[in-house]
């Protein structure tokens, strides 16, 4: 069976400036793939050249092949089809991606009226109810009415879940989803994404600069550098047995309980 989503020898240049080098890397039905790495390692430009959301100013080559089409030749009609759609993304921070004014429950509803038209009113606050039940969110039948302010970073966190899922997508692509969170509140967002790839049979690359985040939610690891994949590898093999010299580096720069304080952490 081939894969849901291959990428192949994609490379992305801002005004003839590489920033990503002919990277391959597939993922399939039900997976998911973690593309770790520092910042500016091109992870973030990699998961909007999926969706094409990259600027004008992006050269963009290769082939990124989702469902049989391949979506850098696609036209833009058909393109707007996938994106919210087959392919959904969640942003690292919700504060931005929210609208400050504008009632939680209605900008749920506009992911799903952007594919469904002409659906009811009815049936649209059904699927927002749906969408907000499936992400654990209290009171969806009050809060839908509330606006992004009266929620905790957590809870905002979920409420672009629950637009990313409304859809109900094959292919979520998670942005550092839980790097504004702290660790208590990430991990409760780690399990729900967890549930929801299990319930609802879902693929996903989920994008981090953290190893520890990683490992707990991904099949496999894609290890990125400047650019380029420099490692990938199902993820109790990366962490067991890392081959790339970065890998070890990133690996030996996470503090364990067993790290020895007086020492400096390693640098990437």
């Amino acid at each position: 069976m081939p894969p849901l989503l291959q990428v192949e020898n994609l490379s992305i240049a801002f005004n003839n400036t590489p920033v990503v080098h002919n990277i391959s890397f597939a993922i399939n039905a039900g997976e998911t793939l973690g593309l770790v790495g520092e910042s500016g390692s091109g992870k973030s430009a990699t998961s909007l050249a999926l969706l094409r959301l990259l600027s004008q100013s992006a050269q963009t080559t290769g082939n990124i092949t989702f469902s049989n089409e391949n979506l850098l030749t696609l036209p833009e009609e058909g393109m707007r089809r996938h994106r919210g759609r087959s392919i959904a993304m969640i942003f690292q921070e919700p504060m931005i991606a929210l609208n400050p004014v504008m009632k939680v429950g209605t900008q749920i509803a506009e992911a799903y009226t952007a594919h469904h038209p002409g659906e009811s009113r009815n049936m649209i606050k059904t699927k927002v109810l749906e969408a907000m039940l499936a992400v654990a969110l209290p009171e969806p039948e009050r809060r839908v009415y509330d606006y992004p302010h009266q929620f905790s970073g957590g809870q905002r966190q979920r409420i672009l879940i629950a637009m990313a899922l409304i859809n109900r997508p094959q292919l979520l692509i998670a942005d550092e989803p839980t790097t504004a969170l702290d660790v208590t509140v990430q991990a409760q967002i780690l399990n729900l994404l967890k549930e929801i790839r299990r319930t609802h049979d879902l693929a996903m690359l989920f994008i981090s600069h953290d190893l520890a985040v990683v490992s707990q939610i991904a099949d496999r690891v894609a290890v990125m550098q400047k650019g380029r994949i420099v490692e990938l590898a199902p993820t109790e093999t990366l962490f067991r047995n890392p081959q790339h010299p970065y890998t070890r580096k990133l690996l030996a720069s996470a503090p364990t309980m067993h790290t020895d304080r007086s020492a400096p952490l390693a640098s990437v």
